[in-house]
């Protein structure tokens, strides 16, 4: 593949990095609970991308660009699982972010999921990979090697970028735990992501 074009990509794929989603949301509010939680939370998204690049190459993500029965399904199942979470976490009462279990827990794992299936659920990665991808592509040939490639491109920036974020928050905590700060960014944060899932099932109910 051409390195001008390899660049180009990498370069919109930092673009795109550094605008406000879901993804963005998930990995500052996990790093409340520490690093290694924000940091997994990263993983897990990165992981969704690579699998969206799979299905772009596998031609599944072409089916939600050409179905819109297809793309309404993944958009409301998206919707439910962001509101889910913010939801859930706007109901806790009296408990701070260490204490906090589940799908806002400390845990790693608990975090990875939430990431991986945050992105996963969104068809705008999907439908960016058909869109956008095979523009990159020698002859606009969407081949499983290069598809994957660039994912692997699109993967790596964004957990480079979540991963700084994760890691700011950690060095922050203490000015982040102070109570006032931590029931704003934790309510706020919530509140966003809750609404982000609102937003998502009133455009797929459209």
């Amino acid at each position: 593949m051409d390195l001008s074009l390899l660049l180009g990509f990498a370069g919109l794929c930092v673009l795109l990095a550094l605008t406000p989603g879901p993804d963005t949301f998930l990995v500052l509010r996990f790093s409340l609970g520490g690093t290694r939680a924000g940091l997994a939370a990263a993983v897990g998204s990165a992981t969704g991308s690579l699998l969206w690049a799979l299905a772009v190459a596998a031609g599944l993500a072409t089916l939600l660009e050409q179905s819109a029965e297809a793309y309404r399904v993944v958009k409301i199942a998206g919707g439910l699982y962001l509101l889910w979470l913010g939801v859930r976490a706007l109901i806790r009462r009296g408990r701070g972010v260490g204490d906090v279990d589940g799908a806002y827990g400390v845990r790693p794992a608990a975090a990875m999921r939430a990431g991986l299936f945050s992105n996963v659920l969104n068809p705008k990665v999907g439908l960016f990979f058909v869109a956008i991808v095979p523009q990159f592509l020698p002859g606009h040939d969407v081949t499983l090697g290069a598809t994957l490639l660039l994912g692997a491109i699109f993967a790596a920036i964004g957990f480079v970028y979540f991963a700084l974020i994760a890691v700011a928050a950690g060095k922050a905590m203490g000015w982040l735990r102070r109570p006032r700060v931590e029931k704003t960014i934790d309510r706020g944060s919530a509140g966003i992501i809750a609404t982000l899932g609102v937003s998502t099932l009133v455009s797929a109910a459209r």
